[in-house]
């Protein structure tokens, strides 16, 4: 393969490269600022804990005190609690955010 065209490739694939590592920050930007802001359920947690015990009706009083609004712990404790893999568990608080983000509890992030 001639030089020249080599260069090319590489300098196409590179290019792209870029591009796709664009789009991945872009979405992540995106999720970010769609997902829940985690401080603000951590200081409303009191409020927010009723939502968690309705969507996870297994955690324990003790386990809510435990997570106390940290995201995290909460992965955990779902993981724990319903003997699922952590990947799952992490797709439930997901979905948990996504229902929740524009709430009444004002804990979206904006």
């Amino acid at each position: 393969m001639p030089k020249l065209l080599i260069a090319r490739l590489k300098s196409f694939g590179m290019a792209v490269a870029n591009l796709n590592i664009e789009r991945a920050m872009g979405a992540c930007l995106s999720m970010e600022t769609t997902r829940m802001n985690w401080d603000r359920v951590e200081g409303n947690w009191k409020q927010v804990k009723g939502k968690v015990k309705e969507q996870w009706g297994k955690l324990t009083d003790d386990q809510l005190d435990v997570i106390a609004g940290r995201r995290d712990q909460l992965v955990g404790k779902v993981q724990e609690q319903y003997g699922i893999s952590k990947d799952e568990a992490e797709k439930q608080v997901v979905a948990f955010e996504d229902r929740y983000r524009d709430s009444e509890f004002d804990i979206a992030q904006r």
